[in-house]
């Protein structure tokens, strides 16, 4: 389940002083963008976002825009893309270290703590590199309502 949007006052504060800590001019598409994604920890496709910021703005902001924003916070460290499938990328505003499920009857991407999963072993790297992150997805999907005559239970 998604985090609610904070009230208007609060989320516009936080996302203004979260995009001067990190030298963004805080504009009034790039504000509305981070009071959505940024004021608390969420997963939301850019389709999302933009249709969110359509409801709140008083002009109309591009769909250019809203991707141009999102490449900016994810440039500066404020958000990470998160590729669920070919078609699809979400953008998580929780930087720290974790991974996530994939519900794939909702499509809903939620956190799952990186202390959660542990690697056995991984493999040999390739000549001359090094390991900078390990992002993992596991896909759910609602279990099947069992056939009483199939004898499973």
């Amino acid at each position: 389940m998604s985090t609610p949007i904070p009230g208007p006052d609060a989320a516009a504060d936080r996302a203004r002083l979260i995009l001067e800590q990190h030298g963004i001019r805080p504009t009034a598409q790039r504000l509305r963008v981070a009071e959505i994604l940024l004021t608390a920890p969420r997963h939301l496709t850019a389709e999302q976002i933009l249709a969110s910021v359509r409801e709140t703005a008083a002009g109309h902001v591009s769909k250019a825009t809203v991707y141009n924003t999102l490449n900016l916070f994810v440039g500066e460290g404020l958000a990470r893309e998160i590729h669920a499938d070919p078609e699809r990328c979400v953008y998580d505003s929780t930087m720290h270290p974790h991974h996530h499920f994939q519900d794939l009857d909702t499509n809903e991407v939620s956190d799952i703590d990186a202390s959660e999963l542990e690697f056995a072993r991984l493999p040999a790297l390739p000549p001359g590199t090094e390991i900078v992150g390990v992002d993992v997805v596991i896909r759910v999907r609602r279990k099947a309502a069992a056939d009483p005559g199939d004898g499973t239970v």
